[in-house]
């Protein structure tokens, strides 16, 4: 399919947010109301809450109302705005889904891969959501999980009459990797399974044919500040317009129970211009960076470096396969003043987009080929084995719990996750015993201290 083919059909559109905003700080009123800054310093003049005219973002009925539309419209979904980031859709996600088996009056136990971010685990514990993890396969890192249509329907058809609520899928996850939705969506559809994707990294993919609702997701979330020119926290809950009409009718009560009720104008704009620079081309610019990418990719193949990942504007390198570790690499990445998204033992990521520009790209690509290359190195991938669980993560999360060195806690259970971020893919989850393989990998991710069971 070309890109043509791809390419979603959208008029030219409006930015509600950002004239309201630009209307108010022009008419020079004198602000007595919130935020105590009253609009006064460097970039605080756009800077406002929820006045006469500005709508709410909960129960949106005029300028947010119209530009989460606008949204829709480019994503083809019912969509809803996050101020807090994808990590506030995902708690929506998997609320409304606790919500929806409740009305029909059964639990809610959610099928997840394992390589699930912190949110999706603060939102089990917070809903009390039971969950049956797919873990990783033999030589994949803790980052990855291998979820196949395959793999999922012998599950589900194990599965009897205990059929899970939902099945929740990190597609693109940290390391560029992405699954086949549209034949796990098939699968999940006719066993009467919900989908539900975080695709935080992988906004744009929309303009590829590749986003999850298009191929099938009930719903997904995507962090639009990750891959299109938002601000920090700007992020998406799309609803497929398949789905059942619940979920959008529940959607603005689920983001509100967890969101915060001081939602930040200025990422609420930057949202709102977002719609317009789409529609404007920018999603052309996306596609043609992505082509540059490849070029990219190619060269460094062609230098000796493998790459893992089929995600369109992330380059991961492998970093054994020139000789280094992922934090060499990024050393010789900070010499020259380029910054990574990423960087482990065996990895180095990166993230573009099209605000780079072809002078850093090209900056990019000659450090890479500049590395000296030696021998593979013999890092080797970490190895991950299924941990034993001790209790539930909503139990163990509300028991008295003591912080203690990770080297010392085996045969603990741990209480609260210990991950950085990025990439916050919990190592272990709450009510898990601490192994000695789990104490290897807090060592090698540099997770000195964690807080376990007080018992």
């Amino acid at each position: 399919m070309s890109n043509k083919e791809k390419k979603p059909a959208y008029k030219s559109i409006n930015t509600p947010i950002c004239d309201f905003v630009e209307q108010y700080r022009s008419s020079f009123s004198a602000r007595f109301h919130m935020p105590g800054h009253k609009g006064k310093g460097n970039g605080y003049e756009n800077d406002i809450t929820e006045i006469t005219g500005a709508d709410s973002l909960y129960s949106a009925s005029g300028i947010i109302a119209e530009s989460m539309k606008n949204a829709g419209d480019i994503f083809g979904a019912d969509t809803f705005y996050s101020a807090e980031g994808s990590s506030l859709s995902i708690r929506a996600m998997v609320y409304l889904t606790c919500l929806y088996a409740k009305n029909k009056n059964k639990k809610c136990r959610i099928l997840a891969g394992r390589n699930a971010h912190k949110s999706f685990l603060s939102a089990i514990i917070l809903t009390n959501a039971e969950v049956e993890w797919i873990y990783p396969q033999d030589g994949e890192s803790y980052l990855s999980c291998s979820v196949t249509a395959e793999r999922i329907k012998e599950i589900l058809s194990s599965s009897g009459k205990d059929m899970p609520t939902a099945l929740y899928i990190t597609s693109p996850d940290y390391l560029g990797n992405t699954v086949d939705i549209s034949s796990i969506s098939a699968v999940c559809k006719n066993c009467g399974v919900l989908l539900l994707v975080d695709n935080a990294h992988g906004a744009y993919l929309r303009f590829f044919g590749r986003h999850p609702i298009e191929q099938g997701a009930d719903m997904c979330a995507d962090s639009a500040h990750k891959t299109l020119p938002v601000l920090t926290g700007g992020a998406y809950l799309h609803i497929n317009r398949a789905a059942d009409k619940f979920f959008k009718k529940n959607a603005l009560g689920a983001l509100s129970l967890f969101g915060s009720t001081s939602p930040s104008y200025l990422i609420l704009a930057s949202l709102d211009r977002a719609n317009a620079l789409i529609s404007n081309g920018y999603d052309e610019k996306i596609i043609k960076l992505c082509k540059e990418i490849d070029r990219i990719k190619q060269k460094l193949i062609s230098y000796g470096y493998k790459l893992i990942g089929d995600e369109p504007m992330k380059i991961t390198v492998c970093a054994e396969s020139v000789g280094y570790t992922g934090y060499e690499l990024n050393e010789k990445l900070l010499d020259n003043r380029l910054i990574a998204e990423f960087f482990d033992f065996n990895y180095l990521t990166l993230m573009l987009s099209p605000e780079n520009g072809s002078d850093e790209l090209a900056r990019l690509l000659s450090v890479l080929l500049s590395v000296q290359k030696k021998a593979p190195n013999i890092v080797g991938e970490e190895r991950y084995i299924k941990p034993e669980k001790a209790m539930s993560a909503r139990e163990a999360a509300f028991y008295p719990s003591v912080k203690m060195r990770a080297k010392d806690a085996l045969g603990k259970v741990l209480a609260t996750v210990s991950v950085g971020c990025p990439p916050a893919v919990p190592i272990l989850v709450s009510g898990e015993i601490v192994d000695e393989n789990a104490i290897e990998l807090f060592k090698r991710y540099g997770i000195e201290y964690i807080d376990v069971i007080d018992k």
